[in-house]
């Protein structure tokens, strides 16, 4: 089973894969990932303006039209931007656990279509295995999520201030890991940030550090782990040439793909076979 980079012309219906993904947008200005198995295509989280994701799919050679749901990680601004506006303009469920819907309620305004998760319990969205978990972030009910096909598997880990048992147990056996690096420790104590800001960056509700990274790999890495997508770093206290070199030594000795997710463009698609 390997992972390939490609563009699709029209979209991800009745195609040969298991899983496609694509980084819409990762970090403090908006996240998106559009997943899809060929039958059921989604948006995790949709945290920049309606316009510009429909612009990011179309780019990449997805159609907005063929999207069936937005899965919700938590309330925060970066991750819930166009949600609305989205599930409004294509008809879209909004697949969201009951804190944080309550807590996001006056920026999601009208959505016709709610659909209710609970950490901790596995679900179908229509033809895509889910399992949401609860991860250590200073919002209400935020969750990481892992999404299986016929035996390959993502994890996604973002937003989060330490790495529990509950989050490694849910991302071993991992075919493609979306994880956080969100900042260097030393560009973050020397840098610009005020003190309080410092302080819940690296709090156990704030973001992991490349180190965590690191050591988080280090720890559920194998041999079928295809590629890992760095997400969400810090524009002023990362760089990816940091984050790559610092999470890559736990990489050194598989052959696993690393890359980085850009805040400004989309990735291209990557297939799990």
């Amino acid at each position: 089973m390997t992972a390939e980079q490609s563009i699709l012309s029209n979209s991800t219906k009745n195609c040969n894969y298991n899983l496609a993904v694509c980084m819409l947008a990762s970090g403090s200005k908006g996240n998106a990932v559009f997943i899809s198995n060929g039958s059921t295509s989604i948006l995790v989280d949709a945290g920049l303006s309606g316009i510009e994701i429909e612009r990011r799919l179309r780019s990449t050679g997805l159609n907005p039209e063929d999207l069936d749901a937005i899965l919700v990680s938590h309330e925060h601004s970066d991750h819930i931007q166009s949600v609305g506006v989205l599930s409004r303009r294509f008809d879209l469920p909004v697949y969201i656990n009951s804190k944080t819907i309550k807590a996001a309620s006056s920026q999601l305004k009208n959505i016709k279509d709610i659909r209710s998760f609970e950490c901790g319990s596995a679900f179908m969205l229509e033809t895509l295995s889910l399992h949401p978990f609860s991860i250590s972030h200073d919002a209400e009910d935020p969750a990481g999520f892992t999404i299986k096909q016929n035996g390959s598997k993502i994890g996604i880990a973002t937003d989060l201030g330490i790495v529990t048992s509950m989050v490694k147990e849910h991302l071993k056996d991992c075919s493609l890991l979306i994880l956080e690096a969100n900042h260097d420790q030393t560009m973050l104590a020397n840098g610009p940030y005020p003190w309080p800001l410092k302080q819940r960056v690296k709090s156990r509700t704030g973001h992991l550090s490349n180190e965590d990274s690191k050591n988080l790999l280090n720890e559920i890495k194998h041999n079928k782990l295809e590629h890992v997508i760095l997400a969400h770093l810090s524009e002023t206290n990362n760089t990816p040439e940091k984050a790559l070199s610092v999470a890559g030594q736990a990489l050194t000795n598989i052959d696993t793909r690393l890359s980085v997710a850009s805040q400004y463009k989309s990735g291209g698609l990557l297939y799990l076979k």
